[in-house]
């Protein structure tokens, strides 16, 4: 069996389907001839760690943990952590900063290039050259971001020659929240030579979405493979309690950042509780995960306060179960030209979850294409009404709210899909199992 060596910065990870990413590949990757290596930190900093993704990870994989120093806690310590707007789920927008915050990023981006990881890379460059002596691989793979993830790569091939996949869930210098940074010319002339120097030197390059593939392959000449996110066939695979409750649930799981505040989709719930008694008493609004204080402002706000139900972080087997038994799915984007070219990392088990899913968001995006393809859902732009969509799915679920929901088009209105019918076999092709497959004949062919 050959052996991968693959640098991550989260393991065990925690969050949605993109940081899972590895472990998933990690999990399937044994079948198709590979023994995953991974090197990650010992004491990363992460939101939370899920340790249900622990029983996830193969018992064939080797793990090693070398110490990382981040300036993390010196943030927290100034900041206090989550406490003040802008420092919870993405304190890189466009949104209104206090002094201290705009401080803490300006020093954050102009110190610490290309991201606060940066101190992890030659001290793990040193040990891995030492580790590869005694326990050789035939190929490394680099996954970020963090982006300082590939330096590390980086650097090992130029040591060792050996092939070197970098894996690239999101983009760099074209990343939604790049533009938010203050960086100063020459930081910022550093992270496009960075980058430039990482898609050159590469043997490979991957990619999660056509756009961001189509990107990268006009800036290098080196080859730029197209392998999305997925969803684990297994994780949908447990029989779930019929829900008797009747409400009306609509479901978010994961980050909920406060720049994907989907400020028209409140207003138009708050005016369909005004329209109808009957909503009002059924409409259930569930919030999974780590979520900004403004969304939760802005639905009290709205008059929702009381149909909001705010259930924390939970394990990945938890929080898929409850996309499973949402009557709707809500998949907010984050604002910014560059978001529209990538794909929530979560939208893969939302369109495998069962239930209609419903965007906020550009209609041209990658990720409203996404559902279109899978007959999933439908995207609403940021500044449209949602209310007849959402009237259509609340009028056509059961009481039970797992009924065929319903989704209005010019002409009448159309079937999405059945719960019955799922995963369709366009979404089939997003399994972790296929597209673990894929990156193993990616591996074999660069190491012949």
């Amino acid at each position: 069996m050959r052996r991968a060596l693959i640098i991550t910065y989260y393991w065990p990870p925690t969050g949605g389907s993109g940081v899972q990413r590895w472990l998933k590949f990690s999990k399937y990757l044994p079948e198709n001839g590979w023994q995953p290596v991974i090197y990650t930190p010992s004491n990363p900093e992460q939101l939370a760690v899920d340790e249900s993704m622990l029983e996830e990870i193969p018992a064939s994989a080797e793990v090693i943990k070398q110490p990382i120093r981040e300036p993390y806690a010196i943030y927290h310590k100034l900041m206090g952590r989550g406490s003040a707007k802008g420092a919870g789920v993405n304190p890189i927008n466009s949104q209104k900063k206090s002094f201290k915050q705009k401080l803490m990023l300006w020093v954050r981006s102009n110190f610490f290039v290309p991201d606060p990881r940066a101190g992890w890379v030659r001290p793990s460059v040193k040990f891995l050259c030492g580790y590869l002596q005694e326990h050789p691989v035939d190929v490394i793979i680099t996954t970020g971001p963090p982006q300082s993830v590939h330096l590390i790569g980086r650097g090992l091939h130029r040591a060792t020659g050996l092939p070197w996949v970098a894996d690239f869930r999101d983009p760099w210098t074209r990343m939604f929240y790049f533009s938010n940074l203050p960086l100063l010319p020459w930081v910022r002339r550093r992270h496009y030579r960075l980058e430039k120097s990482v898609l050159d030197e590469a043997s490979a390059v991957v990619s999660v979405t056509p756009r961001v593939q189509a990107d990268f392959a006009a800036r290098t000449s080196t080859p730029v493979h197209l392998i999305t996110n997925g969803y684990d066939e297994s994780d949908f695979s447990e029989p779930l309690e019929p829900r008797t409750d009747g409400k009306f649930r609509m479901v978010h799981t994961g980050l909920f950042a406060s720049d994907g505040n989907p400020l028209e989709l409140w207003k138009a719930l708050a005016g369909l509780c005004s329209e109808s008694a009957d909503f009002a008493q059924r409409l259930e609004i569930r919030l999974a995960g780590k979520v900004d204080p403004e969304i939760v402002e802005a639905v009290n706000e709205a008059g929702l306060g009381a149909h909001l139900k705010l259930l924390g972080y939970l394990p990945h087997p938890e929080s898929v179960a409850e996309l499973r038994q949402a009557d709707v799915i809500l998949l907010p984007l984050r604002h910014g030209p560059e978001y529209s070219k990538v794909y929530p990392g979560k939208i893969f088990e939302c369109i495998a979850a069962g239930p209609v899913v419903l965007g906020i968001g550009p209609a041209d995006s990658a990720a409203a294409e996404l559902l279109r393809s899978c007959g999933a859902g439908d995207m609403v732009d940021w500044d449209s009404d949602p209310s007849d969509y959402i009237r259509t799915a609340a009028a056509s679920s059961s009481a039970a709210g797992k009924g065929q929901v319903l989704t209005p088009e010019k002409k009448g209105v159309r079937y999405l899909h059945s719960p019955s019918a799922r995963p369709t076999q366009e979404a089939a092709a997003y399994s972790r199992k296929a597209i673990s497959k894929k990156m193993a004949d990616l591996l074999e062919t660069l190491c012949k």
